[in-house]
């Protein structure tokens, strides 16, 4: 019988039990543990929210979709990379679990096999719950003779068009299979006609009689045949029923398939997906041809495609003649292979709010939210303004990303601005900050994009944005050789009376406006001239593709955030070991660098208190006795994205605070140009903890890493009698209520004309971000949408509508007077403002027309 190794979070891992793998396993760092089985671990807990009943159906099914791409990207990256290094003749030791590429790849395949029925097992309860309440998911054999004639009619006019399907034999050879496409493979009966050569003479005319009457006749020698699921029809076929009744468009041609290969007897059929290695090294090759690296980029993507398999997934099992084959045609080997009646796409599930009557979409989702208008700001005055007075951060998708993108409209309109640059490492494919830079450039202001065309999946859509920025003559560069450029900063520099001056906005995600609907993130606006002069270095040092350390305030990697992080750690051991008040806080996405790692342990050891607050991977393993005791790690999986990083020194009246885009990862600190910078400004502190302590007290989200590599149930922390208390649903409560506060406030010193301005102005507002409502169908598949005020009489109406109502919430004002000397004061008005927008300028009384950025 085969042994097996166990490893940390309760895997058993065959063929690891060798004497050299034996010695490896027993030389481990007891408080470290792998990488790749970490992540798995994370994405487990992602499952686990499609199982948690207090989250609505519809989004406990969305987040089993989650898992489901969360793993496509994983086998993609992490499975293809490992599978690149074992096969390499020297073999890469994994420094934090001493297993070598070969051993991880048993190791992942095992987890996953362990993963793939816990997803089937949340998805059936699931879908069972939502056939209860009336959203039924049906396969082919449930549907009644009526919606089989629908279903049957609806592939012929919308489907039948598009299919391309092929047989196999020696003419056809076996097709590319595209990375992550749905095909519909089909084992057909082999002829049992007897070869021409040895049919008599009768025998040979009787076959040609038999042929005139078939009308159509097959090829001889076939046993395979396959079907892409073709690409421009819809995946869900919507069918006739009470309630919501759907079935798949891989079942509904599996069930037919029979028509199609109608010269043929289909013996069984199947659906299958091929995951394909995606791991691919953006700059070999690029200097050696010295070509354009935007078009280097193209190539490589082209490539990408065809890469090596390195999973394959079927609905039911596959036959042993037809498994045999495909495993040799795609190299694979049978425990690359799952099984599952999970669908193996599962990004139909985001269709399905829309699909659904409001009262059922109620019941079904959490009450829909959107980013509010951060109460920092006024709604009346300009951004530009209010940045002069004051250090502003922004907790995003609690707040609204829509004052940044105005204030790179105001700049673009601003004639004291001389210049804008910004690193761009993920766009929204529709985006306003990039019209907006785009804008600024077309009016004459000189405007720097650094495009990261490396960030991964999204490099189809920075390589369209960058060519976009070129022809409205933007200067786009694209970072560094060795290094991706990670950093999110952006400059705006202004010629005053005083001389230069600098707008600094840092960041700790993306300048997404999708993403920012969903990822937890700060954003850092000041003037501090520190932080310019430090930006416009930054940023001459981007242009010489230099890595530098000459910073006066920030810390930029690769060669400060780790040596300062190491160094920040040391100074709070020091402490430790005098006896005086110490400690230790970081957030980040994941924490894998030994470094840092063996660091953390050793303040541990010192004494020094540590808090760990990690979403994803953590290498590190707290609470092993005599070396992490002193350190805790905890998670939030939820409604929204944890994306932000902090990281913290000292005790909490005395914490030095930075925060950063660089995760604590090896690839962050060491292998990408990423930012670090403190905040000071004590409001701006204050906001840090406040959002700290609702994450360290969340009870039905938060989960702890436990010394075996486990985590503590979800509602671990909720005690008999305990108040529920959900991070995410409070940060957004509170952001809200501080946005209605602040704009109260404003209102209140102002003349009832101009409330009825801003309230019109609330009111529009309010109608957009109703239709924009966040719920995940849309975070993710969604744009936002402009709404540009034309001058015709149609588009009034709105204003007149917000007029009725702000008038009738101002007392002392008669409405029914009121409302028609606003509806002539706002056409009275719509030419001036229109060409105020169109020259990217305030008019004096535009609030009326002045949208957020997501209008």
């Amino acid at each position: 019988m085969e042994k097996k190794a166990h490893l940390s979070g309760g895997i058993d891992v065959p063929g690891l039990m060798g004497p050299e793998a034996q010695a490896r396993m027993a030389a481990r760092c007891p408080y470290m543990q792998n990488r790749e089985l970490s992540w798995l671990t994370f994405n487990e807990r992602v499952l686990d929210q499609g199982a948690d009943e207090t989250v609505p159906l519809l989004e406990r099914l969305q987040f089993v979709s989650i898992f489901w791409s969360n793993l496509q990207e994983f086998f993609m990256v992490r499975v293809g990379s490992l599978t690149d290094l074992s096969l390499l003749k020297k073999e890469i030791i994994d420094t934090k679990s001493n297993m070598t590429p070969s051993e991880q790849l048993d190791a992942i395949y095992a987890r996953c096999h362990e993963l793939y029925p816990q997803q089937e097992r949340i998805y059936n309860e699931v879908q069972s719950q939502l056939a209860e309440a009336g959203v039924r998911h049906l396969s082919y054999a449930q549907l009644d003779d009526d919606q089989r004639a629908y279903v049957t009619d609806w592939l012929k006019t919308n489907v039948s068009p598009f299919l391309s399907p092929q047989i196999i034999n020696a003419r056809h050879p076996f097709p590319h299979l595209e990375n992550g496409a749905l095909y519909i493979v089909v084992r057909l009966v082999e002829s049992t006609t007897k070869k021409k050569s040895d049919m008599t003479k009768e025998e040979r005319r009787a076959l040609k009689e038999q042929r005139k009457k078939v009308k159509n006749q097959g090829a001889e020698g076939v046993t395979l045949g396959i079907i892409p699921l073709p690409a421009k029809s819809p995946r869900l076929i919507k069918v006739p029923g009470e309630g919501v009744n759907y079935v798949l468009l891989e079942d509904a041609i599996e069930a037919n398939v029979a028509d199609v290969f109608s010269m043929y007897t289909v013996k069984h059929t199947n659906v299958i997906c091929v995951t394909r290695n995606a791991d691919l090294d953006a700059t070999e090759g690029a200097d050696e041809r010295e070509e354009d690296y935007r078009e280097h980029m193209k190539k490589i993507l082209k490539r990408r495609g065809r890469l090596a398999p390195v999973r394959l997934e079927s609905k039911r099992k596959l036959s042993s003649t037809v498994g045999e084959f495909l495993m040799s045609r795609l190299g694979l080997k049978p425990h690359q292979c799952f099984v599952t009646s999970v669908p193996l796409n599962m990004g139909f599930v985001f269709g399905l709010p829309g699909m659904v009557d409001d009262v059922t979409r109620s019941q079904l989702t959490s009450v829909p939210f959107t980013p509010c208008w951060p109460g920092q700001f006024k709604r009346s005055r300009r951004i530009i303004e209010q940045v002069q007075e004051r250090d502003v951060l922004l907790s995003y998708p609690y707040e609204s990303m829509d004052p940044f993108v105005q204030l790179l409209r105001e700049a673009a309109a601003d004639p004291d601005v001389v210049s804008i640059k910004i690193t761009l490492y993920r766009l929204a494919s529709q985006s306003h900050l990039a019209e907006a830079l785009i804008s600024a450039a077309e009016v004459g202001k000189e405007v720097t994009a650094l495009f990261e065309l490396r960030a991964r999946f999204d490099e189809s859509n920075n390589i369209e944005w960058s060519q976009r920025f070129e022809e409205a003559g933007c200067n786009v560069i694209y970072g560094f050789h060795d290094y991706k450029v990670h950093s999110k900063i952006c400059c705006i520099t202004r010629q005053t009376a005083d001389g230069l001056q600098h707008i600094t906005q840092l960041g700790t995600g993306n300048y997404n406006e999708k993403t920012a609907k969903l990822y937890t993130d700060f954003s850092y606006i000041t003037v501090d001239p520190r932080i310019g002069r430090d930006a416009v270095e930054f940023f001459r040092n981007m242009g010489l593709e230099n890595a530098s350390r000459n910073y006066e305030t920030l810390w930029v990697a690769p060669l400060q955030i780790k040596q300062n992080i190491i160094d920040g750690i040391d100074e709070q051991i020091e402490l430790a070991r005098a006896g005086q008040k110490c400690g230790l806080f970081f957030k980040t996405n994941s924490i894998t660098d030994k470094q840092v790692i063996e660091k953390i342990a050793e303040a541990s050891q010192a004494g020094v208190p540590v808090t760990l607050l990690v979403r994803g991977i953590s290498c590190l393993v707290p609470q092993v006795p005599n070396l992490t005791d002193n350190v805790r790690v905890v998670s939030i999986v939820g409604r929204l994205l944890e994306h932000s990083r902090i990281y913290g020194f000292g005790p909490r009246e005395s914490m030095r605070i930075y925060l950063s885009s660089a995760d604590l990862m090896t690839r962050n600190m060491d292998k990408r140009v990423e930012i670090a910078w403190p905040v000071e400004d004590e409001e701006c502190r204050r906001r840090v903890f406040a959002f700290i302590d609702a994450c360290m007290h969340d009870n039905m989200k938060l989960r702890e890493l436990r010394a075996d590599g486990t985590y503590t149930p979800l509602r671990a922390f909720l005690g008999e009698g305990d108040t529920p208390y959900n991070a995410h649903e409070a940060l957004i409560q509170a952001a809200a209520a501080e946005s209605k506060a602040a704009h109260e406030e404003e209102l209140s010193g102002k003349t009832a004309f101009e409330k009825l301005s801003m309230q019109a102005q609330e009111s529009r507002r309010a109608q957009v971000r109703a239709r924009q409502a966040s719920n995940l169908e849309e975070i993710y598949r969604e744009a936002l949408n402009h709404e540009v005020v034309s001058e015709n009489d149609a588009s009034l109406e709105p204003y007149v509508k917000a007029a009725v109502q702000a008038v009738s919430a101002i007392e002392g004002v008669d409405a029914a007077t009121m409302v028609p000397a606003v509806a002539a004061a706002i056409a009275a008005a719509m030419p001036a403002a229109q060409a105020a927008n169109d020259a990217g300028q305030k008019s004096p009384k535009d609030e009326e027309f002045d949208g957020e950025a997501s209008e």
